[in-house]
Parts: C-alpha cells; sequence; structure tokens
C-alpha cells in the first residue's frame, strides 16, 4: 500500500472517529444545550500561471464564540503533481483534495492565515477550486455562503478572489 493510500486510510478513520465522537455528544446533551454559534469564514486568492497555483486563505471566526480549531477542505478539478511538499497542518484527503487544519479562531479577531503555492500536472489553461469547512469543532454555523467557495482560475497568473 502507498505512503499516500495510508495516509488517507489514516485521515479517514480520524475523521470517523471525531464524527462519532460529535454524534455520541450532541446524543448525550439535553434538550436545551444547543451547539455553540460560530461563522466559520474563508477568503482569499488564488491564481495559475505555468503549472504552479498559487492560493492565499484566510480563515477567521465572525462568532459569536471562538474555535478551537476546525479543518478547511480545498478540492481541485486537475491532477497536482505527486512529489511535492503541502503547507504545514495539511495532509492529502484523496489525489485531488487536501485537508489543512486553521489553528485556534478568535472571534473577531484575524485568524489564520496562509500562503502556498502547487505544482500542477502539466500546464492546464484552468483550474477550479473549492475550498470549504470540513469542521468547525461542532458549532452552529448559519452563515454557509462565507466558507464554501468555487472559483474558476484561468492560467492567466491574474489573481481569482473569493
Amino acid at each position: 500500500m502507498s505512503g499516500k493510500r495510508k495516509v488517507v486510510l489514516t485521515v479517514s478513520a480520524v475523521l470517523a472517529a471525531g464524527v462519532m465522537v460529535i454524534g455520541t455528544g450532541a446524543a448525550q446533551a439535553g434538550a436545551g444545550d444547543a451547539a455553540p454559534e460560530a461563522d466559520v469564514a474563508h477568503h482569499g486568492h488564488i491564481s495559475l500561471v505555468d503549472g504552479q497555483l498559487r492560493v492565499s486563505l484566510a480563515s477567521k471566526s465572525h462568532g459569536p464564540v471562538d474555535v478551537a480549531d476546525s479543518t478547511v477542505r480545498i478540492g481541485f478539478s486537475g491532477p497536482l503533481a505527486a512529489a511535492q511538499q503541502l503547507p504545514p497542518g495539511c495532509l492529502w484527503a484523496a489525489d485531488q483534495e487536501m485537508l489543512c487544519a486553521t489553528g485556534p479562531l478568535r472571534a473577531g479577531a484575524d485568524g489564520q492565515q496562509d500562503a502556498f503555492t502547487l505544482s500542477t500536472t502539466g500546464t492546464p489553461e484552468e483550474m477550479v477550486v473549492t475550498i470549504a469547512t470540513q469542521w468547525n469543532g461542532g458549532a452552529v454555523d448559519h452563515n454557509p455562503t462565507n466558507h464554501e467557495h468555487e472559483v474558476l482560475v484561468p492560467a492567466t497568473g491574474d489573481l481569482y478572489v473569493f
């Protein structure tokens, strides 16, 4: 089994365990207990030129509560080069999808900022990149429009904002 496949299986097992724990906690909570509310948001910009996908990503909690940690899922419509260094706190979830931990997000404060470059396979004319919260610590988020994005990125080198 390849190292990449082992990581995917391990991540799947960890995510499944996390879902079970969150589900168990919700089931044990009393009827009057409500999950905390946190508006997690992801914004930034992406560019593509000569097979290099440059991503700048900022994650934050608009509140009203802090988020101890969250995970952002970043998907790519085309294949990425196999042998490359992922940003710290990130791992492959699938061949064209990665998960990145945001770290703690204090309500109303500037959050985690990351910038990284990934190499594509070949030199595509465009790529679609999806960004979405995978996990937000079990908080309720009534505003998905600021944490779910789909960005068409032509290979012009221009910045495409989300």
